[in-house]
């Protein structure tokens, strides 16, 4: 099987793990890195054993690449995306895939018109234990989803750091927040109905403490927050009426001795939690090998349910920053 050759299109932290992972994959290739500053691609390459260091167009005009990595910025990923499609190339883009429903299609527009592969990057999502959870949810294990509990926050404390920064699409629940949004519509199936936010605490033009409620059709409700001002955290409770299901909705269980989530069957609350052990896995390497997947089946009902799910999300995320920023103005205004 010839390997999918991929190129970074951006030096940033978190492509330095994900080569990483990707390492480990039989199915893809790390081949090129760019930079805006040719001297930090050159140092990537060799910190990380890539062959070939460039600028941003020059990665986008190689012919030997077939796909590209984007780890830039929020803000940058719809312009980035779009370039890289009209050049040829499968994307896989970082999380959240953009800023809102209408760059979200724009991107898939222009994935479709080249004939490529888009696909939004959420390691977790390639998970065998994500994988199961969906499957017990879909089989009516716990029976209806009526309630679900889903938080992510850790700490942002260094000056300067793009994460806060909203210029450049930042804040929690852009950054952490995307993840428990995400986990819900894997859930529920369908963005919600309605979303009301609360903001904790809002600095700087971001939000660096939220929470959100999400109401779905058929009564469903998600409660998520995120935070850039706690410890490290990571958890999701998912409430049916005839079980609960616990994660930690790990994007890279290998980092964990044991990794497992916890089952509780029945609506009585007597029963004991049943502790499932899933595999170690590195996400990064899952994730890139469900994305060399994607593009070698091409697979119609697979596409379209990762795009509708992409869609709904950036929609979510987009109603969320929007409900928080004038709850905010709301605030400063009483004040």
């Amino acid at each position: 099987m010839t390997r999918l050759r991929i190129g970074i299109l951006g030096a940033a932290n978190i492509a330095a793990p994900f080569v990483a992972g990707a390492g480990g994959s039989a199915r893809v290739e790390i081949a090129a890195v760019a930079s805006r500053v040719q001297a930090r691609a050159e140092e990537f390459a060799r910190a990380h054993g890539i062959a070939r260091a460039c600028g941003y167009r020059e990665l986008l005009a190689d012919p030997a690449l077939d796909a590209v990595y984007i780890p830039l910025p929020n803000s940058l990923h719809a312009a980035w995306s779009i370039a890289a499609a009209r050049a040829g190339k499968h994307v896989l883009c970082e999380k959240p895939l953009a800023m809102g429903e209408a760059e979200a299609e724009e991107m898939f527009a222009a994935a479709d018109a080249s004939g490529v592969v888009l696909l939004e990057a959420f390691p977790f999502h390639f998970q065998p234990q994500t994988l199961e959870i969906e499957r017990l949810v879909a089989s009516g294990a716990i029976g209806e989803v009526r309630a679900l509990y889903a938080a992510f926050g850790f700490t942002v404390s260094e000056p300067g750091n793009i994460r806060l920064d909203p210029a450049l699409g930042g804040g929690s629940v852009m950054d952490a927040g995307c993840y428990p949004v995400s986990f819900a519509r894997q859930i529920f199936g369908a963005r919600p109905v309605r979303v009301v936010s609360a903001v904790a605490r809002w600095e700087g033009g971001v939000d660096r403490t939220l929470a959100a409620t999400l109401e779905y059709a058929g009564g469903g409700i998600a409660q998520v927050s995120s935070s850039f001002d706690t410890g490290l955290h990571r958890r999701a409770i998912v409430a049916g009426q005839a079980g609960v299901i616990e994660t930690d909705y790990h994007n890279h269980t290998i980092r964990e001795a044991r990794p497992a989530y916890r089952i509780r069957r029945g609506s009585d609350g007597n029963g004991p939690f049943e502790a499932v052990a899933v595999p170690r896995e590195d996400g990064f390497r899952l994730e890139v090998d469900a994305f060399a997947e994607m593009i070698e089946r091409r697979d119609p009902a697979v596409l379209a349910a990762r795009r509708s799910a992409s869609i709904d999300n950036a929609w979510t995320l987009a109603e969320i920053r929007q409900r928080a920023r004038a709850r905010a103005s709301a605030d400063a205004d009483a004040r």
